[in-house]
């Protein structure tokens, strides 16, 4: 947390120093308006000084140790992004992972599956994660790479990701774009501040979109509105309000599957919608996300906060998808090409997640060295309510060929039921200790207990949960001079179980937690309008898979994954007009002593073995405008668990412009963007998803053109 006291830069205390010592010449005094900070984050550009994602609080980037990566609001105005997707594309360490045109997004990071339900944070606060998280509202996006147990208690091994919302400021802009499908987006961003000492501040953002997608059939529209709300109660206490709510509804696009079990499906056009069906639905998804924190400084010190949160998502899924062939009895697409076409429906489907945290912040000197001490308890509950699983074979089709139209399933749909109801409590702690000038150590640990029922389809009790685990995190840190850290690290984690797909034989079962273990060295330097930055890591976790049995498969965790990586980075200005966002991946990914042969002694599923990702802008001899582009490299990966079929590596190049100028007297800025320049075809994601390989193909050459003007 961020103290509320603000430093004054020197040039704003030069300036009080001159006023106030000539305030004895003359008889006019001068009056400063009151200066009101609630946050403050030391980010400019694409560069990165400041984020709250890999702590309990706001921290200097250069002085935590830990990877931590942040696209600014400069970085996602300039890609001119609307998903998380089209943001953690400038990430190499980031894959996706099922991750469908028209559904919500998953990721992999590090070679591990984020999860939904713990994954994802809006100012530090966990949301439901089946959602695209609208981006008009959000000053900056955080990802943590690797553990994540202190911040968040239950959480995967990959990452987390934090969006940071805008806060109060005057402003009144208004932006508007298409793009080459014709969509239509109009959104706006109001804000200021009021009241008799202007204690007051809003921030609201709305936007309306008019989706239109790149493949036939998956069009769809958007509409969201957000508030956020600031009030200074005193010189020593804030509180923070922020609610945003989203209805978004698109026609989702099924993946392809390997022909077989064994090949890869050829000359397929990435803008075909497979198995379409005028009888699907679009996908609709309403969430709201509300969240609140209270912020108060005790003395110069110590501070502490208050926070709470809630997080809702409704799914209402009625798609025509394609899986398998020779009438379910093959969980792949058959040698030709021919797929099976299912009637699925899932509505209201309902993920809620409420959250409460206290915590103290202080600064104090014992036994001679500086300790920053943060401590504090949580409360969290999750829970899921579905419909009985439906899934009816309806028809057949081939990916050479359009669907052909088929009835669609005439079955009643169940009454929905609470499948997943947990609840996790915790205590933490976190000292971060002084010794000198060189020297730093940050330990900490959280105690997580978790109470967690499971039912299945049929109402049944399932799985209860009740464990206690304690997270440990420490850090060794080494300053040799203050422009450059270097760090080691251990952390322990916790991580959900995984849900067993339809096909197998304990269908729908909601697997125990199981632990993680991370060991990371890393190095950070800031040079020159530079920040660079150095990660090798390993991390473990317990495999889980569908294990073949038979003629049959179950869904165990058994053995474990262990995957050791090398992450480099580099953000801000080469040179007065170049500045870059850059990073590069290499990571071996293994599974071992699953009990399943095929499975080990090659690369994971999905995960290449080198990424490498590249953001530009620069600024021409022209005033304001600038030339932006992009390049993004992934390595060959597997698109089975068995390594017995692999997709080829490819590169996509990215170019686009920005044009600042004045028109009408109102600031106004034009960009173009222009992705996949090059009209690439490549497998974007061929990941395993409940169970299942899917495969996705990347976009086609894109474009989007959009004005901003500021009143």
């Amino acid at each position: 947390m961020t103290p509320l006291r603000p430093r004054l830069p020197l040039g704003l205390l030069s300036l009080g120093l001159a006023l106030h010592s000539g305030h004895g010449l003359a008889d006019d005094s001068v009056t400063l308006a009151p200066l009101r900070v609630t946050e403050v984050y030391g980010n400019a550009g694409y560069q990165a000084r400041e984020a709250q994602v890999a702590g309990l609080h706001s921290a200097p980037l250069l002085d935590t140790p830990a990877a931590v990566s942040v696209f600014s609001r400069q970085l996602l105005d300039d890609r001119q992004v609307r998903t998380l997707r089209e943001v953690l594309q400038s990430d190499a360490s980031v894959g996706e992972s099922y991750a469908p045109v028209g559904y919500y997004e998953n990721f992999n990071v590090r070679g591990f599956e984020l999860n939904a339900a713990s994954s994802y944070k809006i100012n530090g606060q966990t949301l439901a994660g089946e959602q695209n998280v609208a981006l008009e509202n959000k000053q900056q996006v955080e990802l943590l790479k690797g553990l994540s147990g202190l911040q968040s208690g239950v959480s995967e091994p990959g990452g987390l990701v934090n969006y940071v919302t805008k806060r109060a400021e005057d402003v009144r802009s208004v932006s508007v774009s298409t793009n080459a499908q014709g969509e239509r987006y109009i959104a706006t961003d109001l804000g200021g501040w009021f009241g008799a000492e202007r204690q007051f501040g809003v921030r609201v953002n709305l936007a309306h979109e008019d989706i239109r997608s790149y493949v036939d059939h998956a069009d769809g529209k958007r509409d969201f509105a957000s508030l956020a709300f600031d009030w200074q109660l005193s010189p020593d206490a804030v509180l923070e309000l922020d609610a945003d709510y989203q209805h978004r509804e698109q026609y989702s696009v099924p993946g392809y599957q390997l022909l077989g079990g064994s090949a890869l499906p050829h000359g397929v056009d990435p803008t075909d919608h497979l198995a379409w069906q005028r009888w699907a639905k679009p996908v609709q998804n309403d969430a709201l996300n509300l969240g609140g924190r209270f912020k108060y400084q005790f003395s110069d010190d110590w501070n502490g906060t208050l926070s709470a949160s809630r997080s809702q998502v409704v799914i209402d899924d009625y798609s025509a998808f394609a899986w398998g062939s020779d009438n379910g009895n093959a969980s792949h697409f058959s040698p030709s090409g021919d797929y099976d076409i299912y009637d699925f429906r899932s509505p209201d489907d309902t993920r809620r997640t409420d959250e409460l945290q206290a915590a103290l912040e202080g600064r104090f000197k014992a036994l001679g060295v500086d300790h920053q001490l943060t401590l504090g308890s949580s409360a969290q509950r999750r829970t899921v309510d579905q419909r009985p699983y439906y899934n009816a074979l309806v028809g057949s089709g081939n990916i050479n060929a359009d669907a052909p139209a088929v009835e669609p399933s005439s079955d009643p749909i169940g009454a929905s039921e609470r499948r997943l109801d947990s609840r996790q409590y915790g205590v933490f702690v976190s000292d971060r200790i002084t010794f000198n000038d060189n020297w730093q150590t940050v330990t900490g640990a959280r105690l997580v207990r978790l109470d967690e029922k499971t039912w299945n389809e049929r109402g049944e009790a399932g799985r209860h949960t009740q464990q206690y685990e304690l997270l440990p995190n420490a850090a060794l840190i080494y300053k040799p001079q203050p422009d450059t850290t270097l760090y080691a690290s251990y952390a322990k984690g916790l991580s959900a179980g995984g849900t067993a797909p339809w096909y197998a034989n304990n269908a729908s079962e909601i697997l125990a937690p199981t632990a993680s273990h991370q060991l990371e060295l890393g190095i950070k330097r800031d040079w020159q309008g530079m920040s660079f930055s150095a990660a090798l890591f390993q991390i473990r976790q317990a495999y889980e898979y569908a294990r073949p049995e038979g003629t049959g498969f179950t869904y165990v965790q058994q053995g474990q994954q262990k995957n050791t990586g090398l992450e480099l980075g580099a953000s801000g200005h080469v040179t007065s007009n170049l500045q870059v966002h850059a990073s590069a991946a290499a990571i071996r990914a293994r599974v071992e002593n699953s009990g399943t042969e095929a499975y080990e002694g090659h690369q994971a599923i999905n995960v290449p073995r080198l990424r490498a990702a590249l953001q530009a802008d620069y600024a021409l001899p022209v005033p304001g405008l600038a030339l932006l582009g992009g390049a993004r490299y992934s390595a060959s990966k597997y698109a089975s668990q068995a390594g017995n079929v692999e997709v080829g590596g490819y590169t996509v190049f990215d170019l686009g412009s920005r044009y600042s100028t004045r028109i009408s007297g109102y600031d106004t800025v034009l960009r173009l963007t222009v992705d996949n320049v090059f009209d690439k075809r490549y497998w974007r994601d061929v990941g395993d998803y409940l169970g299942d390989n899917y495969l996705f193909q990347g976009a086609p050459r894109t474009a989007r053109l959009s004005a901003s003007v500021s009143f």
